[in-house]
């Protein structure tokens, strides 16, 4: 299979040296080769009678922060709504 690590990049909005990218293709690769080494888990679920899970206890949360408090931390408010930067165009 060949990785082609320029698309890659270009997807995931990285910059990538041209003297890194053979490297990245086969560190890529390997990792690829190992999870296709990986064994196949069978399907069926077995459970252990004798063993079963223990489930935490739901609490309750009590010391909240009101949304001022919170909106007082951030570093632009506009509507009482988080000011982040546009990603997509």
């Amino acid at each position: 299979m060949n990785i082609d690590i320029k698309h890659i990049a270009k997807l995931s909005r990285l910059r990538i040296e041209d003297d890194k990218i053979e490297k990245f293709e086969k560190d890529m690769q390997s990792i690829v080769n190992m999870v296709e080494q990986l064994p196949d888990i069978d399907d069926t679920l077995t459970l252990d009678v004798n063993n079963a899970m223990k489930l935490r206890e739901d609490v309750e949360v009590t010391d909240k922060y009101t949304r001022e408090q919170l909106l007082k931390n951030a570093p632009q408010v506009q509507a009482g709504c988080l000011v982040v930067p546009k990603i997509v165009d």
